[in-house]
């Protein structure tokens, strides 16, 4: 099962968990409807489409309601502490969380019991915790944008505010932010940049790029790069290889884009129903 742990701006959102499925454009949530506006719930409303195209079940959601204050974070990560052994999850995706990293400690010592570990991807703040915590390495796919990039390659930043200034938030720095994220331990074992273009990595460094379709609009449109990270991770659950996967993600979002014909004003659930024919196309395209 595909398990997605996140948040949504929301102070009166109880810890909740439930199955996801996206419908029409309306993403239902442990039966109920969840707004896609962008964050987690884009991300699981993505994964949720790209699971119906490549003939998975349905994703399982994780969520709590967080403004800012860590409030609701704080009770997520202790109910996965404690209870994340009566779900029976293959692929985790950790997404919008405080970065609090004692608590980070506590789901990831839970999850690493668990008698068969799944595979881990982390995005967000959920990355921010693993490299605070110094157990960025523990998991299978960090998907970063650049400049979360050079917050992970600054060995000494506790937060993304204090990214030291030297360490620039360029594509041209690419090679030597990955390496850099590296040779400290803080990047998970593969890599999902995410940008214009996307570059997928490993500790060899850069293995693809993927810079086409190319939609300039999609830059000003909020959620495209949560909707990325579902459907990398729909993929992954299907059993892909991870840089495969990871060429697949980013080459299918850029085809839902497309697809899309957007404008700044366009809304990401407009992008989000175009995944399963886009995805269906990059597969066609990889010879899937």
């Amino acid at each position: 099962m595909l398990a997605i742990v996140g948040t949504v701006p929301a102070a009166d959102f109880p810890v909740s968990h439930g199955t996801l499925a996206y419908t029409r454009g309306d993403l239902a949530f442990n039966g109920g409807p969840l707004e896609v506006q962008r964050g987690t719930p884009a991300l699981m409303a993505a994964a949720a489409c790209a699971c119906s195209t490549l003939g998975l079940g349905a994703p399982y959601g994780f969520l709590v309601g967080d403004i800012g204050h860590g409030k609701g974070s704080r009770m997520l990560y202790q109910y996965l502490s404690e209870h994340i052994a009566e779900f029976a999850c293959t692929t985790m995706v950790f997404h919008y969380l405080q970065p609090i990293a004692h608590w980070h400690k506590r789901v990831l010592e839970a999850v690493e019991a668990l008698p068969s570990r799944p595979r881990l991807i982390a995005d967000a703040g959920f990355m921010y915790a693993a490299k605070m915590g110094g157990q960025a390495a523990a998991y299978d796919l960090f998907t970063p944008d650049i400049g979360e990039l050079a917050f992970l390659a600054d060995e000494n930043a506790p937060h993304p505010l204090c990214t030291r200034g030297f360490i620039l938030h360029e594509a041209a720095r690419l090679p030597e932010l990955i390496a850099r994220a590296y040779s400290h331990r803080n990047a998970g074992r593969h890599l999902l940049v995410k940008g214009q273009p996307d570059y997928v990595a490993g500790q060899e460094g850069i293995i693809a790029t993927i810079g086409e379709p190319a939609e300039p609009a999609m830059e000003a449109i909020g959620g495209t790069g949560d909707t990325v990270t579902g459907i990398v991770a729909a993929l992954i659950e299907a059993g892909y290889a991870i840089p495969e996967a990871a060429v697949i993600a980013a080459t299918a979002n850029r085809m839902a884009g497309r697809l899309a014909r957007p404008n700044p004003a366009t809304a990401v659930k407009d992008i989000i129903s175009h995944i399963p024919r886009a995805l269906e196309e990059a597969l066609f395209e990889k010879g899937k």
